[in-house]
């Protein structure tokens, strides 16, 4: 029947009416809508439900529902002296992670940003510790920083003469063993950024510099460092973002010690959450955090705004 001129007819009135029926626009919403609902049950869906458990009684290894206790959860982890001592730790993490990685990230772009023999080659193999898994890289670290018989340790004594260093077992490098291992992964964030935002500022404004015989200093003070400072501070926005959420290499060299030394909001989340199946509690400080984050963020965005006006 489909073979003969009237089902062929038919069968295209079939694929008009179809067709009339659903619109450009319908038709990307309907290819959409599978992704949409895979969205919503990975991540909107988990985000309330976060949320909502935020205030109530609540522990995942039991069967007994959720109890809704308002705000109770946020006001018991304000008082707790604990909680501020994690913050504090993740904020000495922060400062010195996000300073160090800055300006050694931005002085390598400089350093780069020119034509030499073999830079690709170079650029390539600044960028290559940002590929590896967090998790393996934090497992060398951990072997390189052992006291005993760690790599670090027996350079430091073959050339400096140095005694052991107790790097991840000691209160005072425990937390700069961590960050020195976080800036040797992101580093290389803030190079990429850097050399995108230097290979954008016109050559011809050098040339012109040149020409009036300005230093280096002031190529770098108004031409250089004006075109560059919007991507630095974005860069700056992603790395103190990210950095707020570090959870891997303290979980892999650490594991939160020595004592609570190490031990940041992130993976305190962790162990509320896992260890001592306080979920409510958990919840309702990834928020407090997820706040701050905000924060910081509309804080960095606001400057940013600022600096693109100018």
């Amino acid at each position: 029947m489909w073979g003969s001129p009237k089902g062929e007819i038919r069968l295209g009135e079939i694929q008009n009416t179809w067709a009339n029926r659903v619109s450009d626009k319908g038709m990307l919403y309907l290819f959409l809508l599978p992704t949409f609902i895979l969205l919503l049950f990975l991540v909107i869906f988990p985000l309330i439900w976060s949320l909502y458990l935020s205030f109530c009684d609540y522990s995942a290894n039991t069967a007994n529902p959720p109890v809704f206790v308002g705000i109770r959860n946020f006001s018991f982890i304000f008082q707790q002296k604990e909680v501020w001592d994690r913050f504090i730790v993740t904020g000495k993490f922060v400062a010195m992670a996000v300073i160090v990685e800055f300006f050694l990230g931005f002085f390598i772009a400089m350093l780069l940003n020119r034509e030499f023999y073999g830079k690709s080659v170079l650029t390539t193999l600044f960028i290559l510790p940002m590929m590896f898994s967090p998790a393996v890289i934090g497992k060398f670290f951990r072997f390189m920083m052992d006291t005993n018989w760690g790599i670090i340790n027996y350079i430091l004594g073959k050339l400096f003469g140095m005694p052991k260093i107790a790097w991840t077992t000691s209160y005072e490098y425990a937390l700069p063993s961590i960050v020195i291992a976080d800036v040797w992964i992101w580093t290389p964030f803030i190079v990429l950024l850097s050399l995108a935002g230097l290979s954008s500022v016109p050559k011809y404004l050098y040339e012109a510099a040149d020409v009036d015989r300005a230093s280096g200093w002031f190529k770098f003070r108004y031409i250089t460092l004006p075109y560059v400072a919007p991507i630095l501070l974005l860069a700056v926005l992603f790395r103190t973002m990210d950095a707020f959420r570090f959870f891997d290499l303290v979980y892999v060299i650490t594991e939160g010690g020595p004592g609570y030394s190490t031990q940041i909001v992130p993976f305190y989340i962790y162990k509320l959450a896992f260890s001592y199946w306080h979920t409510g509690r958990s919840c309702a400080l990834a928020y407090i955090l997820l706040i701050i984050i905000i924060a910081l963020s509309n804080i960095y965005i606001t400057y940013l705004n600022r600096l693109r006006r100018a």
